[in-house]
């Protein structure tokens, strides 16, 4: 596996974007999203996903020259109209929207319409950490989960993220999907071979299997839970909100007429909405309290949860956020490891362009 900078992967991402037709500004912040993923850990919406925005542009599906704007507002909220464009790019847009709302109103919120993907949920909830606020984002996505006691593919992994600002500790930063394991891990483990764990994915007749490929022949991802006993319809449940918030709220398409990521899938022919959706929320924690004695709060509150006593074979209780932080701060130094696939893949992409990796 070999590994490559972050400032190469970030050069070479960022011409094949200019190469599609996104403007130079587009560019660079799409190729900073996506980025981001590589350096936190989540591989499977970094640069492995370069080549399937390229696939989409070439299908039509992503507009590279959108007019992303807000379509209708209030004071404290917003639809954004992404245009067609990358979510990389559309997303960034409508969080921004957000937090200057909450400036004047003390909360934002913004919901998407007409959008595509956009990279990992938590790039954009950490936005609103630098103004001393806390970020909420969330997406709806290709359907590939079924309900609980269903075959039928209806939703999409649909992450959420939280950002919460701390004062000398880092930040608290939840990132999820609502599925008991992102597509993307699955992508991963075809990738390599490997089985998936029980829980993860059911065949096409709704029989739980460890085939990484079960989706791919019919089957389905499972919600938070894998079944009814450990919760699932939990999971179906976030799932749900996240998709009504993102989709039915903005009037982007949602279940199981959310646009495929997969250019090879063709969308629905009757859609109910314009392209995928997204929510985004800005709090200003001093709309709360005073954000300084917030955030000592929250000092106090991240200190004592990492003191909890580990159970036997862990060293320590971690604080959502810790695994992504500690992993960015290796990889920008190290560099970041790309399996075979990946970095065949990207480098078929660069042939195709032009661009040496």
């Amino acid at each position: 596996m070999n590994k490559f900078t972050y400032q190469d992967l970030f050069s070479f991402s960022k011409q094949i974007l200019l190469n599609i037709g996104c403007p130079e500004e587009d560019a660079s912040l799409a190729a900073k999203v996506l980025l981001s993923a590589d350096l936190r850990g989540v591989d499977s919406h970094g640069v492995a996903r370069l080549s399937g925005y390229v696939r989409l542009w070439e299908k039509g599906r992503i507009n590279p020259t959108p007019n992303v704007h807000v379509s209708y507002e209030t004071p404290s909220t917003a639809v954004v109209d992404g245009d067609g464009g990358l979510g990389l790019v559309v997303a960034p847009y409508a969080m921004q929207v957000a937090i200057e709302k909450a400036k004047t109103a003390g909360t934002g919120w913004v919901s998407v319409k007409n959008s595509n993907h956009y990279g990992i949920a938590g790039y954009h909830a950490m936005m609103a950490l630098e103004h001393d606020m806390i970020g909420i984002s969330l997406t709806n996505a290709s359907p590939l989960v079924s309900p609980t006691f269903s075959k039928e593919r209806m939703l999409g992994t649909n992450p959420i993220s939280v950002a919460i600002p701390a004062k000398n500790q880092p930040p608290f930063v939840a990132d999820m999907a609502t599925t008991t394991a992102a597509n993307g891990k699955l992508e991963i483990l075809q990738r390599k071979d490997l089985d998936a764990p029980l829980g993860w994915v059911q065949d096409a007749e709704g029989i739980p299997t460890t085939d990484a490929n079960g989706v791919k022949k019919g089957g389905a991802l499972l919600p938070l839970g894998g079944d009814r006993e450990h919760g699932s319809h939990k999971g179906y449940i976030l799932g749900s909100i996240v998709d009504i918030f993102s989709a039915v709220l903005s009037g982007a398409n949602y279940g199981p007429w959310a646009p495929p990521f997969v250019a090879f899938l063709e969308p629905d022919p009757n859609p109910v909405g314009e392209g995928l959706g997204h929510f985004f929320g800005a709090m200003r924690v001093d709309a709360f309290r005073p954000a300084d004695e917030f955030k000592s709060h929250m000092d106090n509150w991240i200190s004592r949860f990492r003191s909890a006593k580990p159970i036997l074979g862990h060293e320590k209780v971690l604080i959502p956020g810790d695994p992504e932080r500690e992993l960015e701060a290796e990889r920008m130094e190290n560099g970041i490891p790309l399996i075979k696939p990946v970095e065949d893949d990207l480098r078929a992409l660069g042939e195709k362009f032009g661009v040496v990796l």
